[in-house]
């Protein structure tokens, strides 16, 4: 309660007021279904934090971060997907409605959270963090590497590809 508390209090204050969270490991958020999901579970893991939606061009990234977190997990990596429709509107369904299409085209079982904003005056706070020293995105499926201790290490953009080399050698030094 008190938690709940301090986000409504911390985002009705103007976005140039609002605190930035210190670490990933601050922040609560909902699940995909709903549940409350503290960050804080990730602690000891490195982290890939993706912007994603359902109707975009890059949105075949999702088969390529689902095989990063089979081919990851147990040496400690966790996706996180973060469903955003700023850009272009290209995530419009509800939560029942992007879960359905991510299980149904992609097989997906890294977790994902509810919609979000990622920028603007509504920026949601694991924004302002992942955003403060690596910017914001400029389009969908934007990612930023978290470290174990909760810092973020690297930021890269839509064009990137889960498969690509530089990705997966950042990864593979995080995870060292």
């Amino acid at each position: 309660m008190r938690a709940a508390l301090a986000l409504f209090l911390a985002l009705s204050l103007p976005a140039a007021e609002r605190k930035v969270p210190m670490s990933l490991h601050e922040i609560t958020l909902r699940t995909l279904d709903g549940k409350s999901q503290s960050l804080a579970a990730y602690k000891g893991k490195v982290v890939l934090a993706v912007n994603v939606a359902s109707e975009c061009g890059f949105t075949p990234q999702y088969a390529g971060l689902q095989k990063l977190y089979t081919d990851y997990r147990d040496r400690g990596l966790v996706i996180l997907g973060f469903p955003c429709n700023q850009f272009g509107a290209q995530e419009p369904g509800t939560a029942a409605q992007i879960e359905s299409f991510c299980q149904k085209n992609y097989g997906v079982t890294f977790p994902l959270f509810e919609k979000l904003d990622v920028k603007g005056a509504h920026q949601a706070p694991v924004y302002r963090f992942l955003t403060a020293k690596h910017g914001e995105p400029a389009w969908n499926f934007h990612k930023y590497l978290v470290g174990k201790d909760g810092q973020v290490l690297q930021a890269f953009p839509s064009k990137v590809a889960p498969e690509s080399a530089e990705l997966r050698a950042a990864i593979e030094a995080a995870l060292k």
